[in-house]
């Protein structure tokens, strides 16, 4: 899970006035069944399996991949951890079930098409429309094994633990002296020393250790090849016949790398994305959802932060990060007030502007033609300074709308918070 013990090393939370919210990784995940793959394709001991997404399709694969097979493992997919605890709104326990071959067909139906929650989905959950049917593995250890990037080694972090297939955040707080980290120098690469430390932290009980030292070495290789932000196999097992094996596959990839890795960023599921961010990237805007209630659209990285945090310190709880850039048109403003206004927790818009590259008019033009298309039914406050301001006014004075201007950003996160009030 990272999910866990790596949630501390790159942090899935936004801090916002000394509150901590929820938000989206701009990063792209992709399914167990998908790193497996991937995995295998690098030289990487995973067990055999295959997705299916109707009961047909499970059917033909326990009749051809798993004919001699007395059980198989029926994983539901979804880009979110717990699934083994999770459990389905219809009632099924459980996102995860080893069953006898002849009782697959029967689980992995109760599972398709069904929504899973689990302690990462939050209560709305996340449909399952596939479903990994992978060979039940004879497990003699289990272990944890994980790489993610550090900002104090500034390079790779390779973490192992001699116990895994469980919560890793409940063992790192327990027994942190199980956690073993091995900073990899980015520029030499992984050594066969780094590489027999990592190994000697899996403590492996039957597996061949020179083989044991080539699959992680292979491991971080796929990490830098296909510019992983994180990798994590839990649990990373031992086998009756000896071999160490990824019983497991949760990897992410960096989306700045998406021009040399577009096979990785062709398995992007946006089914399992937040609709509002998927809606957002289409437009080319920064968008990140978090919890509150006061939808924020602001110019600038820096003033979206400061205009969060005053809204908080006002009272108030932002809904979203939404940076519509210096070079926004008018038709991207209209699409950022269709993805705030399509947020249910939202009760108010903050519009805060500073003019620079970005010109008022534009925005002012923006926002009196997304009211005309989205029937604005919140509060708007809006704020504008700089590169034709005057103009700016001047036309959401004569729109006819009624707006809550604000003369600075304190009064504009102000009126924002007793707007919600109201």
């Amino acid at each position: 899970m990272v999910r866990g013990l790596l949630g501390k090393l790159a942090s899935r939370s936004l801090n916002v006035a000394g509150k901590w919210q929820q938000q989206q990784l701009r990063r792209l995940n992709i399914h167990e069944y998908q790193g497996a793959e991937l995995m295998s394709k690098h030289g990487i001991n995973v067990p055999k399996g295959v997705a299916v997404g109707s009961v047909d399709e499970v059917r033909k694969a326990l009749q051809g991949l798993f004919s001699n097979q007395s059980e198989v493992v029926v994983k539901s997919q979804i880009l979110a951890g717990g699934r083994g605890l999770g459990t389905f709104k219809s009632g099924l326990q459980g996102g995860v079930h080893i069953v006898k071959t002849e009782q697959a067909e029967d689980i992995a139906g109760k599972m398709l098409g069904q929504i899973l929650v689990t302690k990462q989905t939050g209560p709305q959950g996340r449909v399952v429309s596939k479903v990994y049917l992978a060979e039940k593995l004879s497990l003699v250890n289990e272990m944890y094994f994980a790489i993610t990037l550090d900002r104090k080694s500034a390079g790779p972090l390779i973490i192992a633990c001699k116990k895994g297939g469980t919560s890793i955040e409940d063992l790192a707080e327990e027994h942190p002296e199980l956690i073993i980290k091995v900073p990899i120098d980015v520029f030499t690469g992984i050594t066969d020393e780094d590489a027999a430390k990592v190994v000697d932290g899996l403590s492996p009980k039957v597996s061949d250790r020179n083989a044991s030292i080539e699959q992680v070495k292979k491991l971080y290789e796929l990490f830098c090849k296909c510019d992983c932000t994180m990798l994590e196999i839990n649990p990373i097992a031992e086998t009756s016949d000896n071999l160490l094996v990824a019983a497991d596959a949760k990897l992410n990839f960096d989306d700045n790398a998406a021009f040399r890795q577009k096979e990785i960023f062709t398995l992007r599921d946006p089914t399992q994305e937040d609709p509002r961010e998927v809606a957002a990237a289409k437009a080319d805007l920064n968008y990140i959802g978090l919890d509150g209630e006061i939808g924020c659209m602001v110019n600038g990285a820096g003033l979206a932060m400061a205009t969060m945090d005053i809204i908080k310190l006002h009272g108030g709880t932002p809904a979203n990060f939404l940076d519509v850039g210096g070079n926004a048109s008018e038709g991207q403003v209209v699409e950022a007030f269709k993805i705030l206004t399509s947020d249910d927790k939202v009760k108010a818009i903050l519009v805060n502007i500073f003019g620079g590259i970005m010109k008022c008019d534009i925005i002012a033009s923006g926002i009196v033609n997304a009211a005309k298309q989205v029937k604005l039914k919140v509060p708007v406050i809006v704020r504008l300074e700089g590169t034709n301001v005057d103009q700016g006014k001047r036309i959401l004075k004569e729109s006819g709308m009624t707006l809550i201007t604000a003369e600075d950003l304190d009064d504009a996160a102000e009126k924002a918070v007793k707007a919600i009030a109201n």
